[in-house]
């Protein structure tokens, strides 16, 4: 993984940068903005209530078979850019995701 990498190790998991965009049809991994270094990750959901933090929250730990409890957002709670950790090895949350 580079420099330039959304996903970073971090404790004993992992942290994923993600730029949400939120209101789509469904919720799915776009790919990896090389400039921004975040994972683009549209959501079906919309941006209130905490209603798309939710989604994503649920199609990340079902991705990566974890408890959606487990996920933390550590910045961007009311952003569209956002710092989760993942209670997953960073090269596994890579793979899994596909950031390469």
């Amino acid at each position: 993984m580079s420099a330039k990498t959304p996903v970073k190790p971090h404790g004993s998991g992992c942290t994923v940068t993600i730029d949400a965009s939120p209101g789509a049809t469904r919720t799915e991994i776009v790919g990896v903005n090389q400039w921004r270094a975040a994972l683009q990750v549209k959501i079906a959901a919309e941006p209130r209530e905490g209603e798309a933090n939710e989604e994503l929250l649920s199609f990340l730990a079902e991705r990566l078979g974890v408890a959606k409890s487990d996920i933390i957002v550590m910045k961007g709670e009311k952003s569209s850019k956002k710092v989760l950790y993942l209670p997953v090895a960073a090269e596994k949350a890579a793979s899994i995701l596909g950031v390469t």
